[in-house]
């Protein structure tokens, strides 16, 4: 490598551009943004995750409300640990979230606050917990017709 490159290399890495990948990191929740969507301190820094394979509803969705207060009375002020699984367009951490060794991402889908984004999903556990929650008329299921969050945003 240069020495110009390197210097790039290093610059880019102060200045927050580039950043090392995380895997696997552990801090406490600092904030709950929404029903999937949480910041973690690690370190001094906080880190964005956007809780992978589930998607809340909106803010100013029905349920928008509920999603986020239940993911907040699940992880906020906790210590968590956190797999990461890439980053999305905006940069944030796309992530598996464990709290005392619980997966968030699918108790928010077993509690009925979000469903399971079909458009990113592996893990097919996660439908038959939907599938449950829709059944037992669970959070956002007990709305005769709810609206998925992906659905929300295209209108």
């Amino acid at each position: 490598m240069t020495r110009q490159f390197l210097a790039v290399l290093v610059f880019a890495f102060a200045c927050g551009i580039m950043s090392p990948a995380w895997a696997d990191f552990t801090g406490p929740v600092i904030a709950v943004v929404d029903g999937d969507t949480i910041d973690v301190l690690v370190g001094r820094r906080p880190v964005r995750i956007r809780l992978a394979q589930i998607d809340a509803p909106e803010k100013r969705q029905a349920f928008g409300t509920s999603s986020r207060q239940a993911l907040t009375t699940l992880v906020f002020g906790r210590s968590v640990t956190a797999t990461e699984a890439g980053r999305d367009r905006y940069g944030r951490v796309i992530g598996t979230v464990y709290v005392s060794g619980v997966n968030a991402n699918a108790e928010m889908i077993r509690l009925g606050m979000a469903w399971v984004y079909r458009k990113y999903a592996t893990d097919r556990s996660l439908y038959a917990l939907e599938d449950e929650a829709r059944t037992a008329r669970h959070g956002l299921w007990a709305d005769p017709s709810p609206v998925p969050p992906w659905e929300f945003r295209r209108r």
